[in-house]
Protein backbone atom coordinates (compact mmCIF):
# COMPACT_ATOMS: atom_id res chain seq x y z
CA UNK A 1 0.00 0.00 0.00
CA UNK A 2 1.46 3.34 -0.97
CA UNK A 3 1.08 6.52 1.02
CA UNK A 4 1.24 10.13 -0.19
CA UNK A 5 3.89 12.40 1.24
CA UNK A 6 2.50 13.69 4.55
CA UNK A 7 2.26 17.36 5.45
CA UNK A 8 4.77 18.88 7.82
CA UNK A 9 4.27 20.78 11.04
CA UNK A 10 6.24 23.13 13.18
CA UNK A 11 6.98 22.67 16.85
CA UNK A 12 8.73 24.98 19.31
CA UNK A 13 10.99 23.55 21.95
CA UNK A 14 10.25 23.67 25.65
CA UNK A 15 13.56 25.41 26.25
CA UNK A 16 15.07 28.47 24.56
CA UNK A 17 17.76 26.38 22.89
CA UNK A 18 17.47 23.06 21.05
CA UNK A 19 18.35 20.71 23.92
CA UNK A 20 15.48 18.27 23.54
CA UNK A 21 13.50 16.92 20.73
CA UNK A 22 11.08 14.10 20.51
CA UNK A 23 10.85 12.07 17.36
CA UNK A 24 8.09 10.02 15.95
CA UNK A 25 7.32 7.31 13.50
CA UNK A 26 6.23 7.45 9.86
CA UNK A 27 5.26 4.38 7.89
CA UNK A 28 6.38 4.44 4.26
CA UNK A 29 5.62 1.93 1.55
CA UNK A 30 8.46 -0.42 0.53
CA UNK A 31 6.56 -2.80 -1.74
CA UNK A 32 2.97 -3.81 -2.31
CA UNK A 33 2.26 -4.46 1.37
CA UNK A 34 5.73 -4.43 2.91
CA UNK A 35 6.84 -1.34 4.79
CA UNK A 36 9.91 0.23 6.25
CA UNK A 37 10.16 2.63 9.16
CA UNK A 38 11.30 6.18 9.22
CA UNK A 39 11.29 8.75 11.98
CA UNK A 40 11.28 12.45 11.24
CA UNK A 41 11.91 14.85 14.07
CA UNK A 42 11.21 18.56 14.32
CA UNK A 43 13.58 20.65 16.39
CA UNK A 44 12.29 24.17 16.87
CA UNK A 45 9.65 26.48 15.44
CA UNK A 46 11.50 26.88 12.15
CA UNK A 47 11.96 23.14 11.66
CA UNK A 48 9.51 20.51 10.54
CA UNK A 49 8.58 16.93 11.14
CA UNK A 50 6.05 14.83 9.30
CA UNK A 51 2.52 13.98 10.36
CA UNK A 52 1.96 10.95 12.59
CA UNK A 53 1.30 7.48 11.32
CA UNK A 54 -2.00 6.22 12.64
CA UNK A 55 -1.91 2.97 14.60
CA UNK A 56 -3.08 -0.22 12.89
CA UNK A 57 -6.81 -1.05 12.83
CA UNK A 58 -8.30 -2.46 16.01
CA UNK A 59 -9.83 -0.60 18.93
CA UNK A 60 -11.76 2.32 17.50
CA UNK A 61 -10.54 5.80 18.43
CA UNK A 62 -13.00 8.39 17.10
CA UNK A 63 -11.36 11.52 15.75
CA UNK A 64 -12.39 14.38 18.02
CA UNK A 65 -12.29 17.90 16.61
CA UNK A 66 -11.41 19.75 19.80
CA UNK A 67 -10.19 23.33 19.70
CA UNK A 68 -6.84 23.62 21.49
CA UNK A 69 -7.08 24.91 25.03
CA UNK A 70 -10.83 24.37 25.33
CA UNK A 71 -11.08 20.93 26.93
CA UNK A 72 -9.19 18.06 28.51
CA UNK A 73 -9.73 14.36 27.72
CA UNK A 74 -12.00 12.26 29.89
CA UNK A 75 -10.26 11.22 33.11
CA UNK A 76 -10.80 7.80 34.70
CA UNK A 77 -9.26 6.36 37.83
CA UNK A 78 -6.47 3.86 37.28
CA UNK A 79 -8.13 0.85 38.92
CA UNK A 80 -11.92 1.15 38.88
CA UNK A 81 -13.66 -2.08 39.89
CA UNK A 82 -10.47 -4.14 40.17
CA UNK A 83 -8.35 -5.24 43.10
CA UNK A 84 -4.91 -4.95 41.52
CA UNK A 85 -3.19 -2.87 38.88
CA UNK A 86 -2.32 -5.98 36.87
CA UNK A 87 -5.97 -7.06 36.82
CA UNK A 88 -7.00 -3.59 35.66
CA UNK A 89 -4.37 -3.62 32.92
CA UNK A 90 -5.36 -7.10 31.77
CA UNK A 91 -9.04 -6.20 31.48
CA UNK A 92 -8.35 -2.86 29.80
CA UNK A 93 -5.91 -4.49 27.38
CA UNK A 94 -8.69 -6.80 26.22
CA UNK A 95 -10.89 -3.78 25.49
CA UNK A 96 -8.35 -1.43 23.91
CA UNK A 97 -5.70 -3.74 22.44
CA UNK A 98 -2.99 -1.80 24.24
CA UNK A 99 -0.36 -4.27 25.50
CA UNK A 100 -0.98 -5.07 29.15
CA UNK A 101 2.64 -4.42 30.10
CA UNK A 102 2.72 -0.87 28.77
CA UNK A 103 -0.67 -0.10 30.32
CA UNK A 104 0.94 -0.93 33.66
CA UNK A 105 3.77 1.46 32.80
CA UNK A 106 1.38 4.30 31.97
CA UNK A 107 -0.59 3.71 35.17
CA UNK A 108 2.48 3.44 37.39
CA UNK A 109 3.80 6.68 35.89
CA UNK A 110 0.54 8.43 36.81
CA UNK A 111 0.67 7.05 40.36
CA UNK A 112 4.31 8.02 40.86
CA UNK A 113 3.82 11.49 39.41
CA UNK A 114 0.71 12.03 41.53
CA UNK A 115 2.93 11.51 44.56
CA UNK A 116 5.95 13.50 43.39
CA UNK A 117 4.09 16.32 41.62
CA UNK A 118 0.51 16.37 42.90
CA UNK A 119 -0.27 19.66 41.16
CA UNK A 120 0.42 18.20 37.70
CA UNK A 121 -2.70 16.09 37.23
CA UNK A 122 -1.30 13.93 34.45
CA UNK A 123 -3.25 10.76 33.69
CA UNK A 124 -2.29 7.34 32.39
CA UNK A 125 -4.70 7.99 29.49
CA UNK A 126 -2.77 11.07 28.35
CA UNK A 127 0.45 9.02 28.37
CA UNK A 128 -1.39 6.34 26.39
CA UNK A 129 -2.56 8.99 23.93
CA UNK A 130 1.05 10.03 23.35
CA UNK A 131 2.31 6.45 23.18
CA UNK A 132 -0.35 5.56 20.63
CA UNK A 133 0.90 8.17 18.18
CA UNK A 134 4.62 7.91 18.91
CA UNK A 135 5.18 4.14 18.72
CA UNK A 136 1.87 2.27 18.64
CA UNK A 137 2.39 1.60 22.36
CA UNK A 138 5.87 0.20 21.86
CA UNK A 139 4.84 -2.20 19.09
CA UNK A 140 6.11 -0.33 16.06
CA UNK A 141 7.50 -2.55 13.33
CA UNK A 142 6.97 -5.74 15.31
CA UNK A 143 8.72 -4.70 18.51
CA UNK A 144 7.68 -6.68 21.58
CA UNK A 145 7.56 -5.67 25.23
CA UNK A 146 9.12 -8.09 27.68
CA UNK A 147 7.87 -8.83 31.18
CA UNK A 148 10.64 -6.54 32.43
CA UNK A 149 9.40 -3.70 30.22
CA UNK A 150 12.24 -3.91 27.71
CA UNK A 151 11.57 -3.39 24.00
CA UNK A 152 12.90 -6.06 21.63
CA UNK A 153 14.15 -5.05 19.17
CA UNK A 154 14.72 -1.46 20.32
CA UNK A 155 12.81 1.31 18.57
CA UNK A 156 15.34 3.63 16.93
CA UNK A 157 14.52 6.30 14.37
CA UNK A 158 16.33 7.34 11.24
CA UNK A 159 19.44 9.50 11.46
CA UNK A 160 18.71 13.21 11.74
CA UNK A 161 21.14 13.93 8.95
CA UNK A 162 19.64 16.92 7.18
CA UNK A 163 17.85 14.93 4.50
CA UNK A 164 14.56 16.42 3.19
CA UNK A 165 12.18 17.20 6.05
CA UNK A 166 14.75 16.39 8.70
CA UNK A 167 17.00 18.79 10.58
CA UNK A 168 20.67 17.87 10.85
CA UNK A 169 21.44 16.96 14.47
CA UNK A 170 25.02 15.79 14.95
CA UNK A 171 25.58 13.07 17.51
CA UNK A 172 25.45 14.17 21.15
CA UNK A 173 26.03 10.91 23.04
CA UNK A 174 28.64 8.97 21.11
CA UNK A 175 25.90 6.64 19.87
CA UNK A 176 25.25 5.25 23.36
CA UNK A 177 21.46 5.42 23.15
CA UNK A 178 20.79 5.48 19.41
CA UNK A 179 23.73 3.39 18.18
CA UNK A 180 24.78 6.14 15.80
CA UNK A 181 28.08 7.96 16.49
CA UNK A 182 27.45 10.47 13.69
CA UNK A 183 23.83 11.64 13.97
CA UNK A 184 21.23 11.69 16.72
CA UNK A 185 18.11 9.54 16.44
CA UNK A 186 14.86 9.36 18.39
CA UNK A 187 14.62 6.32 20.64
CA UNK A 188 12.17 4.25 22.62
CA UNK A 189 8.42 3.94 23.04
CA UNK A 190 8.00 7.64 23.80
CA UNK A 191 10.58 8.80 21.21
CA UNK A 192 13.17 10.86 23.05
CA UNK A 193 16.35 12.28 21.57
CA UNK A 194 19.51 11.65 23.59
CA UNK A 195 19.77 15.27 24.75
CA UNK A 196 16.21 15.24 26.02
CA UNK A 197 16.69 11.89 27.70
CA UNK A 198 19.81 13.14 29.46
CA UNK A 199 17.74 15.85 31.16
CA UNK A 200 14.40 14.11 31.75
CA UNK A 201 15.18 10.41 31.79
CA UNK A 202 14.54 8.68 35.12
CA UNK A 203 14.75 5.10 36.33
CA UNK A 204 11.26 4.00 37.35
CA UNK A 205 12.12 1.11 39.65
CA UNK A 206 14.84 2.93 41.59
CA UNK A 207 17.36 0.09 41.29
CA UNK A 208 20.27 2.45 40.64
CA UNK A 209 20.73 1.46 36.99
CA UNK A 210 20.81 4.20 34.35
CA UNK A 211 17.40 5.12 32.92
CA UNK A 212 16.70 3.38 29.63
CA UNK A 213 14.42 4.86 26.94
CA UNK A 214 13.88 1.33 25.62
CA UNK A 215 12.26 0.36 28.92
CA UNK A 216 8.56 1.27 28.93
CA UNK A 217 8.49 2.01 32.67
CA UNK A 218 11.37 4.47 32.39
CA UNK A 219 9.99 6.00 29.18
CA UNK A 220 6.48 6.52 30.57
CA UNK A 221 7.67 8.10 33.81
CA UNK A 222 10.16 10.31 31.97
CA UNK A 223 7.45 11.45 29.55
CA UNK A 224 5.22 12.28 32.52
CA UNK A 225 7.98 14.40 34.06
CA UNK A 226 8.53 16.22 30.78
CA UNK A 227 4.84 16.87 30.18
CA UNK A 228 4.32 18.12 33.73
CA UNK A 229 7.26 20.52 33.40
CA UNK A 230 5.91 21.78 30.10
CA UNK A 231 2.24 22.18 31.01
CA UNK A 232 2.06 22.68 34.75
CA UNK A 233 -1.49 21.68 35.62
CA UNK A 234 -2.65 19.09 33.07
CA UNK A 235 -6.09 18.90 34.65
CA UNK A 236 -6.75 22.30 33.07
CA UNK A 237 -7.41 22.66 29.36
CA UNK A 238 -4.72 25.28 28.98
CA UNK A 239 -2.12 23.21 30.80
CA UNK A 240 -2.96 19.98 28.98
CA UNK A 241 -2.62 21.50 25.54
CA UNK A 242 0.54 23.37 26.48
CA UNK A 243 2.12 20.11 27.60
CA UNK A 244 1.13 18.17 24.49
CA UNK A 245 2.26 20.98 22.21
CA UNK A 246 5.69 20.70 23.83
CA UNK A 247 5.87 17.27 22.20
CA UNK A 248 4.76 18.64 18.84
CA UNK A 249 3.39 22.09 18.05
CA UNK A 250 0.71 20.75 15.74
CA UNK A 251 -3.05 20.86 16.16
CA UNK A 252 -3.31 17.58 14.28
CA UNK A 253 -0.91 15.96 16.72
CA UNK A 254 -2.72 17.42 19.73
CA UNK A 255 -6.11 16.23 18.48
CA UNK A 256 -4.74 12.74 17.81
CA UNK A 257 -3.36 12.53 21.35
CA UNK A 258 -6.61 13.94 22.78
CA UNK A 259 -8.72 11.46 20.80
CA UNK A 260 -6.70 8.48 21.98
CA UNK A 261 -6.59 9.61 25.61
CA UNK A 262 -10.34 10.24 25.67
CA UNK A 263 -11.22 6.91 24.04
CA UNK A 264 -8.98 4.93 26.38
CA UNK A 265 -10.33 6.65 29.49
CA UNK A 266 -13.92 6.02 28.38
CA UNK A 267 -13.12 2.36 27.80
CA UNK A 268 -11.60 2.12 31.29
CA UNK A 269 -14.73 3.61 32.81
CA UNK A 270 -16.71 0.56 31.65
CA UNK A 271 -14.51 -2.00 33.43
Amino acid sequence: MSHPAPPTYERPDLEPRPRRKLGWVILLSAALVAAVTIVVVGMRGSDHRSAPTMPPPGFEVPDLDVAPGTAVPTATAVTPGTSTLSAWARRLSEKTEIPERILEAYAQAEIATRQSTPTCGITWATLAGVGRVESHHGRFNGTRIGADGQLTPPIIGIPLDGSPGVRAVPDTDGGRLDRDPKWDRAVGAMQFLPTTWKKWGVRANGDGAPPDPQNVDDAALSAARYLCAAGGDLSSAQGWWKAVFAYNRSETYGKNVFSGADAYARAAATL
